[in-house]
């Protein structure tokens, strides 16, 4: 079974950019968008690959995934034509601070002006160095997951009063 152990960060400034190795187009839906006890299917693109991915519920930082290379013509398919809801759509950076690998999701569109930043880990004890750059930790708050983001925008937050104080600094 394939485990994600995952923390998830809002960024304090934007000190990392001089720091990125890759940077590839994100777009990816939900098959069905209610997140249920036992997890979500993913529809994703990733540059010119495309995936299909099964995510678990969420325990800790960790969660079952099992995800899947399909054609990037049918992961395009599938998210226009059986996704509910939009796409979400972003620019994920590879950024290295010594042996850690981040990445470092820039939204766009009605998800535009939110930045996060996670570190896969080997195990949920696992020790890290926390850059300068990084911010509050979100890991475990799920208004900061892809799939709330495509139901709630992060766009529509500042509006409806959910925008964490240390977000609007």
């Amino acid at each position: 079974m394939g485990i994600e152990i995952e923390r998830k960060f809002l960024l304090r400034d934007n000190s990392w950019r001089t720091r990125v190795s890759a940077r590839t187009l994100y777009r990816q839906a939900y098959l069905h968008f209610q997140e249920r006890e036992h997890g979500i299917f993913r529809v994703r693109t990733a540059g010119e690959k495309g995936f299909l991915t099964l995510k678990g519920a969420h325990h800790g930082c960790s969660r079952s995934e099992y995800e899947y290379e399909i054609p990037l013509d049918d992961a395009n398919e599938l998210i226009d034509k059986f996704c509910a809801g939009p796409a979400v759509e972003k620019y994920r950076n590879i950024v290295m601070n010594g042996a850690d690998r981040w990445e470092i999701d820039e939204f766009l569109g009605e998800n535009s002006g939110l930045v996060l930043a996670e570190l896969e880990l080997n195990s949920e004890s696992a020790v890290f160095e926390h850059p300068s750059w990084l911010g509050m930790e979100v890991t475990g708050d799920m208004k900061y997951s892809n799939s709330y983001l495509a139901r709630h925008p992060y766009g529509t937050w500042k509006a409806s009063g959910s925008i964490h104080p240390e977000e609007t600094a």
